[in-house]
């Protein structure tokens, strides 16, 4: 029997996704699903979905069984063939208001936080003592598991755990599968989307759709560039950001642009406060969806325990995808997280990049993809800098790697003095308390 062991079960839409998706695949039907989580009521609903879904969609085959606390992790992991992971360390109250409220003193402001910028590099900083435990517990319980990252800052813990455990990783996000589908629908290119064909490498967050063409193989850029800039240039909407990056880098990426305002120094800068509105910037967009989250959260749970007609159907999230692949050996692609072992040639080899894989019986096998262009290389390189310094910090726990990471993110370099860089570390690792006591 497979065993399936989520981290950080609370996450109940997620969670919901996820393991739905197992329980629509023929092969992971009959397997055990281990919900783990430190929030009790968290955890119980998510147990109380889950089984409702097992019920509906898979006849109750799977066995679903809770693990609350940090003293039954290791029985949560025991055996496990795949580990889900996808916690949030320090919760939206107070990490996450803590990671926006504080650089706003100092005249930093910024979009969604959890992957660059100071925000990414305090949420990875108190997430990576969290999933080095979990290393820990996998090498004497499951070592032969493989680790499905989706917690962000991606690069950042991924990288880490692919660099310093010895625990098999690879990490995943939906921007990839999503990227050029968004792309042609909003451009109004639908009648391209069916057998389209393309190639998408970088970071995560950052993977640059290199090339994209139609079934009959041919190429799609051109028309892309001239119908970007036309829109851009003529109506406000909500992709203008990845847009410029078409017209100045000459290639689209796969994350939001409410991402990527805050990836690089052009786009949120005090100096030019026009230019929040020129590319329709949402700044504190996740802070904004987190309360929307949790407000919802309460009447889309109690409609869905009231009725208990809670079904799935396969979504296009990669893990039970891999998971399959592994279990029957049949070949599966994916954009997958990964150590950078001469996949890109011009980027820095102790990077996490992101590039095709391709999954089966053998586990994850990424594929080579040369050099990038160099202005889309560079534009990595100035995230991989921030990436590889918290990880840096995370290991050596000294604060002078913390301000190094700092000072080398874009956007936080292009706003602030380096003094007040080292003083919004300090004062945001005190207002952190428990969650980067290790780094006082």
């Amino acid at each position: 029997m497979v065993k399936i062991t989520f981290m950080g079960a609370g996450s109940t839409v997620f969670a919901r996704n996820v393991l739905g998706d197992c329980m629509c695949t023929p092969s992971l039907r009959d397997a055990e699903i281990a919900l783990y989580d430190i929030d009790g009521k968290r955890l119980e609903e998510s147990e109380i979905i889950l089984k409702a879904i097992n019920n509906n969609v898979n006849s109750n085959r799977a066995t679903i069984k809770t693990y609350l606390g940090v003293e039954n992790r290791k029985e949560a992991l025991r055996d496990a063939d795949f580990v889900v992971n996808a916690i949030q360390v320090g919760f939206y109250d107070p990490c996450t208001i803590i990671d926006f409220e504080i650089p706003k003193k100092y005249g930093l402001r910024q979009t969604i936080a959890d992957t660059l910028g100071i925000g990414g590099i305090m949420r990875g900083l108190r997430t990576i003592p969290v999933v080095a435990d979990f290393a820990k517990d996998m090498e004497e319980v499951c070592p032969n598991a493989l680790f499905l990252n989706y917690t962000n800052p991606m690069s950042i813990i991924t990288g880490y755990m692919q660099r310093y455990t010895n625990i098999k990783t690879i990490g995943l996000c939906h921007s990839v599968q999503i990227c050029s589908y968004h792309l042609l629908k909003d451009l109004g290119m639908e009648d391209k989307l069916e057998g389209r064909r393309e190639l998408i490498a970088g970071i995560n967050h950052m993977g640059w759709l290199l090339k994209i063409k139609d079934k009959d193989g041919n190429d799609l850029y051109p028309e892309i560039r001239r119908r970007a800039a036309k829109k851009n240039a003529s109506e406000k909407h909500n992709d203008m950001v990845r847009y410029d990056y078409i017209k100045n880098l000459g290639y689209y990426c796969t994350e939001s642009s409410e991402h990527n305002a805050e990836y690089n120094p052009f786009y949120i800068k005090s100096k030019y406060p026009e230019l929040i509105e020129r590319f329709n910037i949402p700044l504190d967009e996740y802070p904004r969806r987190c309360i929307n989250q949790i407000n919802g959260w309460e009447k889309e749970k109690n409609d869905i325990l009231q009725d208990g007609k809670v079904t799935h159907k396969r979504s296009n999230e990669y893990a039970s995808y891999i998971m399959e692949a592994i279990i029957t050996n049949k070949p599966f692609k994916i954009g997958g997280n990964v150590l950078n072992t001469g996949l890109i040639d011009n980027l820095p080899a102790d990077a996490c990049v992101e590039v095709p894989c391709l999954v089966d019986g053998q586990g994850i096998n990424p594929c080579h993809v040369g050099r990038l262009p160099v202005q889309l290389a560079a534009m990595n390189m100035t995230n991989i800098n921030v990436h590889l310094l918290t990880i840096e910090a995370a290991l050596t726990k000294k604060k002078e790697n913390i301000y190094q990471a700092a000072m080398l993110d874009p956007h936080t370099a292009a706003e602030l003095s380096i003094d007040d860089i080292v003083s919004m570390c300090d004062e945001l690792i005190e207002a952190h308390g428990e969650y980067m006591d290790m780094y006082k």
